[in-house]
Parts: C-alpha cells; structure tokens; sequence
C-alpha cells in the first residue's frame, strides 16, 4: 500500500497538462466516457460548469491527444484581449453585434491557423483558391511569423484597413476577386464585414480531413482593472450565437466545433 504522499494526484489547474512532461499524467487520469464523446459532436458549442468541474481538463486533454479524427486547441483570453475589446469600444463606437464580428474573426483567423498547422500534406493551398489567397495575406501581415494567440488576432482587427486590403489584394491576384474596393480607418465596421465575409469564404471551401475544436478559456475570469458592463459586453458578444445566446455567459468554456468544412455561423 502507498502512503498518500507517494500518491499522483495530478493538478489543481487542468491547465498544466498542457506542458510536454504532464501530458502523459493526464492521459493516465483522464476518464474517457461518453460527455468526451458528446463534446466532439458537431452540434455542441458549449461546455458549462462549475468551477473545478473539469472544463479545462476536457479541452486539454483533447488539444494533446488525436481522439476520433478530431484535433483541438486551448486558447486563453486574458486581461491584455479585454483591455484592447474596450479601446476599440471607445474608438469605434462599437455595438453588441459588433462584438460579435470581431470574435467571428478572430475565431476564423485561429481557426484557420489551426488547420494549416495540423492539415499541412492536404494540399489546401492549391486546391482551394480561396483558403490559399487568405493565407497568403495572413503570411504577408504577420510576416510569417504568426502565434495563433487570441492577442494577436485582435491585433489584425485592429488594424482592419490594412487587413481588409491585404485580403482584397490577394483575392484580386488569384482570381477569386475582380473588383477593387477602398477601406478607410473611419469604417472599422465595414472593414471587419469584409474579413469575416473573406476568412467565412475560404473556410468553407476548403475540405479539410479532420473534424477541428477551437476552445477558448478563461472568460469566466474578469480581471479587476475591467469594469463589469465593459466585461459583460465582451463575453456576450462570444456567446451570442442565435438560439445559444441564452446560456449563461458568466461561466463557459466556448468550444467551436468546425466538422469537415462546415461553418456553424
């Protein structure tokens, strides 16, 4: 018999077994069972529970392992992403809606990353105009040297203009574009009409062979230096996504569950 000091009882915080050396503890702990199945069918877009309920144990678990054709990632939000959410609120006189697009775009803009890095031999780029153009300004922005990290993201809406025309620019040189569009800094909300409707596009051309989980983490946090309305504006404009707007956004891990080329919006 082991004393309980010799016992592994692994991580109060899911979020270390995302370290090379503690993923094969989680692996040895984790129970698979049927919500781990549930979680990749491509009707949930949400995982709700209490604090210590396993939420990020589930989302880590399934970022380090191939589990079902299905590959996942954990992305955190943290008080640099809200910081920027309310400078860009007061720049742009921003709306809920608008909040929306902004996460739709980041999500895509993730997303996308995601599955260049797992679906590199697909071929993706020269079978699908599309996904190869927004690649391409997606390269020619971050000057390859992309981090798929939610603060990142938020730098390219941002600086939608130069995104936007970056978008068309590549659009144009492959066919998939004749018209030549002009974005201004004043319409920030035009500008993000315009990504999103171009990372949607080619996302939804391309066939990609496995089914994708994009989890964002963490938005059940708010950071002290962030008012709670400015807070809440934020989160809703995460979870309002149709009839789904109704769960509770205080404390949810959002997991975007793309199946095949499938776009859920």
């Amino acid at each position: 018999m082991k004393k309980i000091s010799d016992l592994q009882l692994g991580f109060a915080d899911a979020e270390n077994y995302k370290r090379r050396e503690n993923k094969e503890l989680l692996n040895k702990l984790f129970i698979r069972n049927e919500y781990l199945d549930e979680l990749c069918d491509n009707s949930v877009s949400f995982l709700v529970g209490e604090k210590g309920t396993g939420k990020t144990a589930y989302s880590v678990y399934l970022s380090n392992n191939s589990y079902k054709d299905t590959f996942a990632r954990v992305r955190y939000i943290r008080e640099t992403e809200y910081q920027k959410f309310v400078a860009l609120k007061k720049e742009n006189q921003l709306t809920l809606s608008d909040y929306t697009s902004i996460w739709k775009v980041i999500v895509c803009l993730l997303l996308s990353q995601q599955i260049k890095e797992r679906e590199s031999e697909n071929a993706l780029f020269s079978r699908f105009k599309k996904f190869g153009a927004m690649q391409s300004a997606i390269d020619e922005y971050y000057r390859n040297a992309f981090s798929p990290e939610i603060a990142q993201a938020m730098q390219l809406v941002q600086e939608s203009k130069l995104a936007a025309e970056l978008l068309s620019k590549y659009a144009r040189a492959s066919g998939e574009e004749k018209e030549i569009f002009t974005f201004t800094e004043s319409r920030f909300q035009n500008n993000l009409f315009y990504i999103l409707r171009k990372f949607q596009d080619a996302l939804g051309q391309a066939k990609v062979a496995l089914n994708h989980i994009l989890f964002i983490d963490g938005i059940d946090i708010r950071p002290s230096s962030i008012p709670y309305p400015d807070y809440i504006d934020c989160i809703k404009g995460l979870a309002r996504r149709g009839h789904r707007e109704r769960h509770n956004a205080d404390d949810l891990i959002f997991a975007l569950l793309r199946k095949r080329s499938r776009l859920a919006y």
